[in-house]
């Protein structure tokens, strides 16, 4: 312990807490805290043995339990750390350190609990620094999660003042700006990111944490994205004239009515002798119709003909024998005998 550390270092209202020890043991256990808070950052290890030599000497005041708790935390104990939070609550009644309970909920493996824990509690009532703590830890639950909206909406609980720097300001603006990186927005992540160095920087400047800074200069804006234009609907195309053919639903071509008409009847066999071979054409014909009839259920025997049929029966009133031959050289010539000379013929 350095010679330089006192006792009136601590703060005081955590020195008012150290009242019910004997001064003797109140200087050694403020002189631990005051070197727990100087190192916790640096020398996190060297912090947490001088806050496990705090708590052997008053382990039952609240300011030494979570200077215990803070410290687990800082070197990953976060067991230790949810025990030593959960001793400074009940001891206080204070919720002040719930974002640090919450966060350690999230290091021992269960996300669930911490966002079940971070909703028991009402923000409003809370300081401001633990509202902003409260919705950092609460974020990263949801990004366990591998919910990046849920984490941005837990973001916006929080109170982001852009006309001043807090201490707590710079943690704040890098998680949205680590939110907005996993939502796809490298644009708002960028100008986040920007912010935290410049708060970092003012901060800096001021050289005390505890010191709020008056921002002289409007910080960047977010532009909003321009919404993609709609694209055009395709215009319908114009009808086809009536009767217009090889266009379905407008008109109808020849083929279409011959279709819808069925065979006439010379593709039947019933008309007029088709100007190809009777002997197939009539063929083809009779049997197209014989085998309708049986699609029909019935065959009919008249369908059934031989080759040739398809040619018209002959009328009664024709000429059964065709055409009159015509009359032979020699019978041409036997009929001039036969005449009488000088008949004139």
């Amino acid at each position: 312990m350095p010679e330089s550390v006192r006792p009136n270092d601590l703060d005081k209202a955590a020195r008012s807490e150290l009242r019910t020890l004997s001064k003797e043991n109140a200087d050694a256990v403020a002189r631990h805290l005051v070197m727990a808070g100087r190192l916790v950052d640096e020398e996190p290890e060297e912090a947490h043995r001088h806050a496990l030599a705090a708590s052997r000497r008053a382990g039952r005041v609240a300011v030494v339990r979570e200077s215990l708790a803070i410290t687990a935390y800082a070197v990953g104990d976060f067991a230790l750390a949810l025990r030593e939070l959960r001793t400074f609550r009940r001891i206080s009644g204070s919720d002040d350190q719930i974002g640090l309970m919450v966060d350690s909920e999230r290091g021992v493996g269960r996300p669930d609990r911490a966002l079940e824990l971070g909703r028991s509690v009402d923000r409003a009532a809370l300081p401001l620094e633990a509202q902003v703590a409260l919705a950092i830890a609460m974020s990263g639950a949801r990004l366990d999660l591998s919910d990046a909206r849920g984490a941005l909406d837990e973001l916006e609980h929080a109170p982001v003042d852009l006309q001043r720097v807090h201490p707590w300001s710079s943690t704040l603006f890098e998680s949205l700006a680590a939110v907005h990186e996993d939502l796809g927005d490298a644009e708002a992540s960028a100008l986040w990111r920007r912010r935290a160095e410049r708060a970092d920087a003012l901060l800096d400047e001021v050289g005390e944490e505890s010191t709020t800074v008056e921002v002289d200069t409007e910080y960047e804006t977010v532009e909003p994205k321009p919404e993609p234009e709609p694209e055009p609907e395709p215009e319908p195309e114009p009808p086809a004239a009536d009767g217009a053919p090889g266009e379905s639903g407008h008109g109808s071509s020849d083929d279409d009515r011959s279709e819808a008409e069925g065979p006439s009847d010379e593709e039947r066999g019933r008309g007029p002798a088709l100007d190809g071979d009777p002997s197939t054409d009539g063929a083809d014909a009779a049997r197209g119709e014989a085998s309708v009839d049986m699609g029909n259920g019935r065959i009919d025997d008249e369908a059934v003909a031989p080759l040739g049929v398809g040619a018209p029966s002959a009328d009664p009133g024709d000429d059964v024998h065709g055409p009159e031959a015509e009359p032979t050289a020699d019978e041409a010539d036997g009929s001039a005998a036969d005449r009488p000379a000088g008949s004139g013929e």
